[in-house]
């Protein structure tokens, strides 16, 4: 998990119903992380923690931006963060993650926040994340393009020689 303990919540020790706690997270959190995927980025969290009977309700504000890998280029690329996430969590007899609520050992009381908050930001991340249009590397754009014009050509190609599609093209629907 993660060895940075200021993320870690006594859940027995908390007194008030409400309680806000906020962390500002930086490339040692990433790289503090045992198989993380992101590994440089800067993010604000902010928790907002509510007693409720037998349970405690996390509620995560996190903001920020990660570095990632652009999908068309390789080049690296910020990816801006804003999400919000709760947990629900209640003290029992061992710790277990069952559907949307996490179990934490009643003789220990601590849920570390750690791999939450970094679920939460893969989470928030776009599937396809590409630069912005025309600020992909240059030389990449150009070498992808040529390449897929190879491609394209060649299915333009395919689609020229072979005139057995020709007569079903007719009934084809225009929408």
């Amino acid at each position: 998990m993660c060895s940075l303990e200021y993320l870690k919540i006594d859940l027995k020790a908390l007194k008030d119903d409400a309680s806000v706690v906020e962390f500002d997270l930086d490339d040692r959190y990433f790289s503090a992380l045992d198989g993380s995927q992101l590994e440089h980025g800067t993010l604000h969290v902010s928790v907002s923690i509510r007693k409720m009977s037998g349970f405690f309700e996390f509620l995560f504000h996190t903001e920020g931006s990660v570095t990632i890998t652009c999908d068309r280029c390789l080049d690296d690329m910020d990816q801006p963060i804003e999400s919000d996430n709760k947990l629900m969590v209640r003290l029992g007899d061992t710790y277990s993650e069952d559907d949307d609520t996490v179990t934490v050992d009643e003789n220990e009381g601590i849920l570390d926040l750690s791999w939450f908050i970094y679920e939460f930001t893969m989470l928030a991340i776009p599937i396809k994340h590409v630069h912005a249009p025309g600020k992909c590397n240059s030389a990449m754009t150009q070498k992808l393009a040529e390449l897929s014009g190879a491609v394209r050509s060649s299915e333009e190609e395919a689609e020229a020689v072979d005139p057995r599609w020709e007569a079903l093209k007719k009934f084809k629907v225009k929408s």
